[in-house]
């Protein structure tokens, strides 16, 4: 049985549409008129318990609404959803004790108090014995490294230490799904490896099913080997990661190492691929796939070639012209 199971799951909103200035506001006391818009359209897909599994798309594109449908926090307009066998938006007690959602721009621990009582409250709310939240704690702080700063008002906390705190509080009760969105966004290079190298290894030891959003492409890449894409509201790929390069990008970089400077004028080497980069002694081609073999074999017969290397589009480039489509 799926640990989530979303069938043609449709969220539209209603929003007002003011006419600008004051005879504009006295007529929408009478004749108002609004704008619709669909941030989630037929989505459908299924996740399996312990997958691990990024959800894709630029702003605008449907991903929170449908995590928050998920969570419970939004009713749809039609579809239907299942998540551990319960209705989200039912928002039965047993259902909620079983997932968590975590957004990388809102806080859930109270800002004025040390994060420790905050954790406290948490646990009380759950109701999870002393001896077990002391365990949880103490594991998780210390995987994450914030073991020193429970004391510590949550705002003094750097933006880090925050998400840190935030993930252990999402994980005090033991969620069996959780819901991630955007855990990362704000941090430094090293708190993201940090939470990364956490959510991996919390999901390979506790089995936890996650759904991951982020726009850092090194957390999609290092986390997840399935990527639902949304935009526009709807799901347009789901598949693994590894599929992408293939599906969407129809090309290859092609990188020539050369002893000398290149005699070839920029005109000339374009008829093999788009010039990418180039110096004296080297260049970079974007080579169509079918013709990789075929350029490679006319560069070394034309010039005095060193090294040659042959690389996919990275990924984040095939994302980025995906959404700008």
């Amino acid at each position: 049985m799926p640990a989530i199971e979303v069938s043609n799951l449709t969220k539209a909103f209603r929003t007002y549409k003011k006419t600008p200035g004051f005879s504009g506001a006295v007529k929408g006391l009478f004749h108002r008129q609004y704008d619709q818009t669909i941030a989630a359209n037929d989505v459908s897909f299924k996740i399996e318990p312990g997958e691990l599994v990024g959800f894709l798309g630029p702003n605008g594109a449907g991903k929170t609404t449908t995590l928050k449908m998920l969570a419970g926090l939004l009713y749809p307009t039609s579809g239907s959803a299942k998540v551990l066998g319960h209705t989200p938006w039912e928002r039965h007690d047993d259902y909620r004790r079983q997932f968590a959602l975590v957004l990388g721009q809102k806080n859930q621990l109270w800002w004025d108090l040390p994060a420790r009582e905050s954790l406290e409250l948490n646990a009380k709310i759950y109701g999870i014995p002393d001896d077990r939240f002391k365990k949880t704690v103490g594991e998780l702080t210390e995987l994450l490294g914030v073991k020193e700063k429970l004391n510590v008002n949550v705002r003094e906390l750097s933006l880090g230490e925050r998400m840190k705190m935030e993930l252990i509080a999402s994980l005090l009760h033991q969620p069996k799904v959780l819901f991630l969105d955007e855990p990362t966004i704000g941090l430094d290079v090293t708190s993201q490896k940090t939470v990364r190298d956490f959510i991996r290894h919390h999901n390979a030891e506790q089995k936890t099913t996650i759904v991951l959003t982020s726009h850092y492409m090194a957390d999609i890449q290092e986390l997840c080997e399935r990527v639902i894409i949304i935009d526009h509201g709807k799901i347009f790929f789901d598949g693994k990661l590894s599929e992408i390069v293939d599906r969407f990008a129809d090309f290859k970089l092609v990188t020539i190492q050369c002893a000398n400077a290149i005699a070839q004028s920029a005109e000339k080497l374009s008829s093999y691929g788009e010039v990418v980069e180039q110096s004296f002694t080297s260049i970079k081609l974007k080579v169509k796939r079918d013709r990789v073999i075929t350029v490679c074999k006319a560069l070394l017969d034309e010039l005095p070639v060193t090294d040659i290397d042959i690389q996919e589009v990275p990924i984040e480039d095939v994302i980025r012209q995906i959404f700008s489509q």
